[in-house]
């Protein structure tokens, strides 16, 4: 019996145990939400791992019409019952191929095979077999969240019982527990009123196979949270990033709150970022670690971090893709605005932590990547980057991009001017992404279509966003 077979008799056995009426097939879109199809259980079989469910692929933002028609092909290792069905159902993850006179392949524009094919190319190099990745997923936790863009009218209205615009005379407010500006870093209760939820949420995780690292409050005193995960395969982690996504916002909405991961949703406090650790392994053996090396770092380390800083322009079209994603990428919120490396630094846009300090460990961070990514295609991108530093020895202090061992925000303007900064829209990004992606395409882990297709869907949005009135501009120009 082969392991496919083994699990699909798994799956009935599991399906006949937990008494499962339904199953359901969760596909990946380009822009990186989950869209679903399900089957009832009894039209299940072993046909459906071999010819899969047929589907409409150019409502999932890939292909054109003529070229649309593709097929889902489930996974049985990403079984699992759904927690948020209330009719017995099981879950699966998958593939997508294009359907052709020949056969079947895979879809060079879907996600995951963008992730896998970039772990090939890595191990085809002989650089390494493994990349390890460890996201921190930070998000907001409201009350309530409205929003309307009309022609008659513009406008958004968000409310937390915690923030501290509720401690007024005239508003229910907190029982005198609000948080303040930019307070909220490990506040506890009863001023942290998320508390609770997270840990259900990490037990949720937990169940489901993502590793919790921890939970706490972050900055944002509206209610920002922060879920770290343990280190794992990146085409797993980047399959555990929708796990994750998925059991926050849902779990939020049976409580009736509402989760975010927009990087700015309110102005003036900290934004939502989504740091991702990484390092490599070749044959279990770390590639980062060198004792004698600056900050533990091995020049492989170097030359990975090397590919990232030359390349972060580009890079942020895939890890920063949303226009609300620059306005986090500003001076005053820990946010990193600057192209360089450093050792507990967070202005850095490459953060090495002090505290990783074994070989199996010893990592850096990429601070830009944000939540809105599609964490496949981000993640990829990561690698590529990274790659290119390695293949091409990108030294990143021989390209002066640090090691900046002190506060970047604290520099004077004439010192400032002189360090590189990351884009500052997501206009500018996408025009880098068009100069530099040769890196990306290398062993066609990313198709040209699919950057043509990325960019066209992104200047579509910021012509979109350009021609509508923002209501801060009849505060600013109503009078002239």
């Amino acid at each position: 019996m082969d392991k496919n077979t083994a699990k699909i008799t798994e799956i009935r056995n599991l399906c006949q145990e937990k008494q499962i009426r339904m199953i359901d097939f969760k596909m990946t879109d380009i822009d990186g939400r989950w869209r679903h199809i399900t089957i009832p259980v009894e039209r299940f079989g072993e046909d459906t791992f071999t010819y899969g469910i047929g589907f409409d692929g150019s409502n999932y933002g890939y292909a054109p019409i003529e070229k649309s028609d593709m097929v889902f092909l489930p996974d049985p290792s990403t079984a699992y019952v759904d927690p948020f069905a209330s009719v017995p159902t099981l879950t699966m993850c998958g593939n997508v191929s294009t359907i052709g006179q020949d056969g079947n392949r895979p879809f060079d524009q879907y996600p995951k095979n963008v992730s896998l094919r970039a772990v090939e190319y890595m191990k085809e190099s002989g650089i390494a077999d493994r990349m390890v990745i460890g996201p921190e997923f930070e998000f907001y936790l409201f009350d309530s969240a409205r929003f309307e863009v009309t022609p008659r009218q513009c406008g958004y209205r968000i409310d937390t019982r915690q923030a501290d615009w509720n401690h007024s005379l005239d508003t229910a407010g907190n029982n005198g527990y609000e948080v303040s500006h930019k307070g909220g870093y490990h506040i506890s209760a009863p001023q942290d009123v998320g508390y609770d939820l997270r840990s259900r949420m990490c037990m949720m995780m937990e169940d489901w196979g993502v590793r919790v690292k921890y939970h706490h409050h972050e900055v944002g005193g509206p209610g920002q949270m922060e879920i770290e995960v343990e280190l794992d395969d990146m085409p797993a982690m980047a399959d555990n990033t929708m796990i994750v996504k998925y059991i926050i916002k849902n779990l939020a909405a049976q409580e009736g709150k509402t989760a975010t991961f927009l990087p700015k949703p309110i102005y003036q406090e900290a934004g939502s970022g989504m740091h991702v650790h990484m390092l490599l392994f070749k044959n279990g053996l770390p590639l980062f670690y060198d004792e004698e090396g600056y900050s533990g770092l091995s020049r492989t380390a170097h030359y990975f971090m090397g590919g990232l800083l030359k390349h972060i322009a580009s890079l942020c079209a895939f890890t920063n893709p949303s226009t609300n994603s620059f306005k986090r990428l500003v001076p005053g919120f820990e946010a990193p605005v600057t192209v360089g490396y450093a050792t507990s630094n967070r202005s850095a846009v490459i953060r090495i932590p002090a505290y990783a300090k074994s070989p199996e460990t010893k990592r850096f961070e990429l601070r830009n990547p944000d939540a809105t990514a599609n964490p496949y295609y981000a993640y990829a991108a990561i690698l590529m980057a990274g790659l290119d530093g390695i293949e091409n020895k990108i030294d990143p202090a021989a390209n002066g991009w640090g090691p900046y061992d002190f506060n970047l925000y604290t520099l004077s303007p004439e010192e400032q001017k002189k360090i590189k900064g990351l884009p500052k829209s997501l206009d500018e990004a996408l025009d880098a992404l068009e100069a530099d992606h040769e890196y990306l395409t290398k062993g066609g882990v990313f198709p040209q279509r699919l950057i043509d297709i990325w960019v066209a869907r992104k200047r579509a949005e910021l012509r979109q966003m350009e021609q509508i009135p923002h209501p801060a501009e009849f505060n600013m120009y109503y009078d002239l």
